[in-house]
């Protein structure tokens, strides 16, 4: 099994979640006790939004270049230091520097974006709408990836945390849990099923 390299931190609920589900996933494995080989670099997110309540209003009007720097030094961290083949980040909006990380750290960055596209394209669904931070919806790095590699047009964008909160059995239309696809991708890619 391929070490995981977790970028977490921005919720400690989603992160926790996300490594909870990739080792049941490994556990479900046939023959002796498993768990994921995990290395996860938790960020202090409040470093980087410690302004009064009141005045936050716009996330995208926040200067994203310390974050996008403290998230290649941490998987920087996880790569050299902790040995990561692959890096995945417990949070959709975090995933908009996955380009500057792969470029910077040479290392592959699964997105949950094309994870989740995998999953409604088996389901051949061309519209969908997902809930999410307003950031993750004026930006377009989820949007533009879903349109242009799996040709789904999004009405708005997503959020790790919703899953935890609305379940399939409370909707009646189809409901797309991206942590648990996110994390299946990625015991999949750590254990070469991909």
């Amino acid at each position: 099994m391929k070490m995981i390299g977790v970028i977490g931190g921005m919720s400690r609920v989603s992160s926790a979640e996300y490594y909870k589900l990739m080792n049941e996933m490994v556990e479900e494995r046939p023959g002796g006790l498993h768990s994921a080989k995990i290395l996860m670099y938790s960020i202090e997110f409040a470093e980087f939004t410690d302004i009064p309540r009141r005045f936050r209003k716009v996330q995208s009007s926040f200067d994203w270049k310390p974050l996008r720097n403290t998230m290649i030094d941490s998987a920087e961290r996880l790569k050299r230091r902790g040995g990561a083949y692959f890096i995945i980040r417990c949070s959709n909006t975090l995933h908009s520097s996955a380009d500057d990380i792969e470029k910077k750290v040479k290392i592959p960055v699964l997105r949950i974006a094309g994870a989740t596209g995998e999953k409604i394209r088996e389901r051949a669904l061309k519209i969908v709408g997902l809930p999410g931070t307003e950031y993750t919806m004026e930006e377009d790095f989820y949007r533009k990836r879903l349109e242009e590699k799996f040709g789904i047009k999004v009405i708005i964008l997503v959020c790790t945390e919703i899953p935890l909160l609305v379940k399939q059995k409370d909707v009646e239309i189809p409901l797309f849990d991206m942590m648990t696809i996110h994390a299946e991708a990625a015991v999949k890619y750590a254990l070469g099923d991909e």
